[in-house]
């Protein structure tokens, strides 16, 4: 297939080379039959391209009828406003066919007429069309869908038992759409509230995602880009975890909406990571797999692009990995997947000079990275783990002695780190009681001191400039008001010199604590600050507290309850499974599959055509 993908390819390019236009006279004549030149051509290319004459005669045919029925559904849509799309089916079917539609019927329409007239289950496909899932709701013209687009159809069913009744088959593949469709809203779900959760938060007993160096420390990025990266590296983890499984066409779906959440980072953000380029590669590596590059238009682009951010990221020469982590082998196994990818792309495209140039370096690579099985053993019987021993030797170029010793010391690092943010941990508890102790709450505590950078004199005034974090979320206004205040209270702040009127406002507010009240109204000239002073008398005590308890109800009603409590912390908990816990993970590729393609693709290139 890959071989024949590639002679038509270079056909394709000679034609053009000589201007040739097939679909024309004299190639082809007013009924659309080949004409006697095209007999020429087959004796001109054949010499040209060493192949057999009847492998040439039949290539230049498909490329003709294929060209004809091109310029003839091009004037179809013009005329009758039917587009033709190119249906690639799954791989068990492996062709590509033509489907005429308008543009103006739903996605759900097209899924239908697809599974249809292919025998497939409606509700065990999922579509893409120029690199995103089609909506099922919307209508093609909506979705930016036009004439001759490619549309790639995955099947989602994973099981292999050929034999089973057809009524146990679909009620599998309902079962197994049903489960995979929860399952991603479970992951948007999940990967929107580690991204919306506040960063104050106690992370022993709330979890939430940190963004890390490439040492393994954390790194401050703003608020919103650090939401839209999170979300991207998210997605991107999930879909990796489905890879490493090969299930390619379920991880596809979550690749894609990790580059549209990338997107939404800035080019510099972009450019200080290599997840972006990382992504670029899974993406592709997907579509190949699943056999259908020729889905994904820009291929080459990505893989370019991945190519200039590796060395934005690195370096020219890997000279900025040198200097973090003292090597570089480690990222090569990146490098090979690119340059493999590189070549097959130049190979189905006729060049085969450029695909024997990257397929030889991908090679040369595998080589140079494959790990000796008993020096695994080895370090693995030193306590260290497979997927540290294959990290480490590549890192030391197979040197058992110097990986030993590079794990040792990575373990010291992150032993380090974890100290260091355990200690500062310790610090920002100890800081919170004291904020406690002197009567603030433990929220208005956790936020002054996150943006004092855990400075707790600034965190003190911190908290009496922003007057809102004085009083709890769910402090009730009318019950304030009605609070009883006693004479005593009041005796104390009018002897610091505070009117009557403010006294008794201030200890309403702050339900007694004379402390509180006390250094709220000398911070702000004797008065409360706007944001925390009572309605005014004039108002319905009766109106508001109706609708406070209308709003505590509704909120008791909904996400308070322990099952959306429930649902949320599952949701959460099935992301942090698939973060791995090695910061290295995607680089520890066993490099099978690699070995496997590069084998394949050298023999199309080394064995003569004939």
């Amino acid at each position: 297939m890959a071989q024949k993908k590639y002679l038509i390819s270079k056909l394709t390019s000679c034609l053009r080379e000589d201007k040739i236009q097939l679909w024309k006279p004299p190639y082809t004549n007013e009924n659309k039959e080949a004409g006697k030149e095209m007999k020429e051509l087959v004796q001109k290319y054949s010499s040209k391209l060493s192949i057999t004459e009847n492998d040439t005669e039949n290539m230049l045919e498909e490329i003709r009828c294929k060209a004809i029925e091109r310029g003839t559904g091009n004037e179809h849509f013009r005329v009758t406003g039917i587009a033709r799309l190119d249906i690639y089916l799954p791989r068990r079917k492996s062709r590509k066919v033509p489907l005429e539609t308008n543009l103006f019927i739903t996605g759900k329409e097209l899924r239908s007429q697809i599974a249809q007239e292919h025998a497939l289950q409606e509700n065990a496909i999922k579509i893409i069309i120029n690199k995103k899932q089609l909506d099922l709701g919307r209508t093609l013209e909506d979705q930016g869908i036009t004439h001759n687009a490619k549309v790639m159809v995955l099947q989602l069913e994973q099981s292999d038992e050929e034999t089973k009744r057809k009524v146990q088959e679909e009620e599998l593949q309902h079962k197994k759409e049903k489960e995979i469709n929860e399952k991603m809203q479970r992951t948007k779900k999940g990967l929107e509230i580690l991204a919306e959760r506040e960063e104050y938060l106690d992370p022993d007993s709330v979890p939430y995602l940190d963004i890390a160096n490439q040492t393994g420390r954390s790194i401050e990025i703003p608020h919103q880009a650090k939401k839209a990266l999170v979300l991207a590296m998210g997605y991107h983890e999930k879909g990796r975890a489905l890879m490493k499984k090969k299930e390619y066409e379920i991880a596809l779906p979550y690749l894609l909406d990790a580059d549209k959440h990338f997107c939404e980072c800035s080019t510099e953000l972009l450019n200080t990571v290599d997840n972006y380029a990382v992504l670029q590669l899974d993406i592709v590596w997907c579509y190949f797999r699943l056999e259908q590059l020729d889905c994904l238009d820009d291929a080459e682009k990505k893989l370019s692009t991945a190519h200039r951010c590796f060395q934005r990221c690195y370096g020219e020469n890997h000279e900025r990995l040198i200097d973090i982590k003292g090597s570089y082998g480690r990222e090569k196994v990146l490098f090979l997947r690119l340059y493999l990818l590189q070549g097959i792309g130049h190979y189905h495209s006729g060049r085969e000079k450029e695909a024997a140039e990257y397929i030889q370096k991908a090679s040369c690579l595998y080589e140079e990275l494959s790990v000796d099985p008993d020096k695994v053993d080895c370090l693995s019987l030193l306590g260290f783990s497979e997927q540290e021993a294959r990290l480490a030797l590549r890192a030391c170029h197979g040197n058992v002695e110097h990986a030993a010793n590079l794990i040792t010391n990575r373990r010291e690092e992150k032993a380090q780190i974890r100290r260091e943010e355990r200690a500062k941990r310790r610090k920002r508890l100890e800081d919170i009681n004291t904020l406690k102790s002197m009567g603030y709450s433990e929220r208005a505590a956790q936020i002054a001191l996150h943006n004092t950078q855990g400075n707790l004199d600034q965190a003190f005034k911190f908290i009496l400039d922003n007057p809102e974090l004085l009083v709890e979320d769910d402090d009730d206004p009318v019950a304030m008001d009605q609070f009883q205040v006693s004479q005593e209270s009041i005796d104390q702040l009018m002897y610091m010199g505070f009117s009557r009127e403010s006294a008794e406002q201030a200890l309403k507010v702050f339900k007694g604590n004379v402390h509180l009240a006390s250094q709220t109204l000398a911070h702000y000239g004797g008065l409360l600050p706007a944001s925390l002073q009572l309605s005014p008398a004039g108002s319905s005590p009766s109106e508001e507290s109706t609708s406070s308890k209308d709003s505590s109800t509704e909120s008791a009603g909904s996400s308070g309850s322990p099952t959306d409590e429930d649902m949320e912390n599952d949701a959460v908990n099935e992301i942090l499974e698939d973060i791995p816990e090695h910061e290295e993970d995607y680089l520890d590729l066993t490099l099978e599959e690699e070995k496997q393609i590069i084998h394949e693709y050298l023999s199309y290139i080394q064995v003569p055509q004939q």
